[in-house]
């Protein structure tokens, strides 16, 4: 294990802080403690971190506040919290957290999300790098021939690359690629989650029912940062998700 991987810590439980940190540390991470946001936020000003384990429910400052407080430019987020209901769950990842588990988690679980969260972070940084430099400026221009177009972003699924309304390439996973073509082939009619497991599920999709959570959180993360991007994945509440622009296969429709 790499021991510049960077792991910052923040729960108001002293005890709680002591124990995941020494756990981390054993298997090869440095890690840093932080007793409430405020602190949290003290650190980050100072030093990088590659993830942040943030606690939910703290006095004066709440985890799901504090997550709404970090940048695009923030290191991936898991969030524990004593309240495990399904949509406290959903909440803090439609909020940006990356992952989420109830208190009190088992250590080797943590540990195991935190590795997962990790891996697809590089996975998703050396992806972007390689559609980046291998893709030219003329293919970008001229596409696969086989796209979708919505409020003036393309997504060209011959080369699986997604560009928005500023040309500026937006870098999926092929889980997030995947979903955002569910919802693009099936626009404007609201999705329950059932249907986006059975329209995006890869050969990959080994444990992917838990995952799509995670993915659809991220993917409606980076439509957000794109330009134009605020609004195109709704949550209709109690039914499921509605895919809220027109789509084409020409880019003036």
């Amino acid at each position: 294990m790499d021991l510049q991987t960077r792991i910052l810590i923040v729960d108001d439980d002293e005890g709680i802080r002591t124990l995941i940190g020494d756990y981390l540390s054993k298997h090869g991470y440095d890690t840093v403690t932080a007793a409430d946001p405020i602190a949290m936020r003290e650190l980050m000003a100072g030093e990088s971190f590659d993830l942040i384990v943030l606690d939910v429910m703290m006095p004066r400052e709440d985890g799901l506040t504090a997550l709404r407080q970090l940048g695009s430019d923030a290191p991936p987020v898991i969030m524990l919290s004593a309240v495990g209901s399904d949509v406290d769950r959903i909440v803090g990842l439609e909020m940006g957290a990356d992952d989420y588990l109830a208190k009190p988690c088992n250590p080797r679980e943590l540990l195991a999300r935190i590795r997962t969260v990790l891996r697809r972070r590089a996975s998703d940084e050396q992806r972007e790098a390689e559609a980046r430099g291998a893709v030219s400026e003329a293919v970008r221009d001229e596409g696969s021939g086989n796209c979708l177009y919505f409020a003036g972003w393309r997504m060209d699924i011959g080369l699986r690359l997604l560009t928005d309304p500023a040309g500026q390439l937006i870098s999926l996973s092929d889980g997030e690629f995947r979903l955002l073509r569910a919802f693009a082939e099936h626009p404007r009619r609201v999705l329950t989650r059932d249907q986006l497991l059975d329209w995006s599920r890869g050969e990959d999709s080994e444990h992917y029912d838990r995952a799509i959570d995670v993915q659809l959180s991220r993917l409606r993360r980076k439509l957000s940062d794109g330009e134009g991007g605020g609004d195109i994945i709704r949550t209709v509440r109690n039914e499921g998700y509605l895919f809220v622009p027109s789509v084409s296969e020409t880019s003036g429709g």
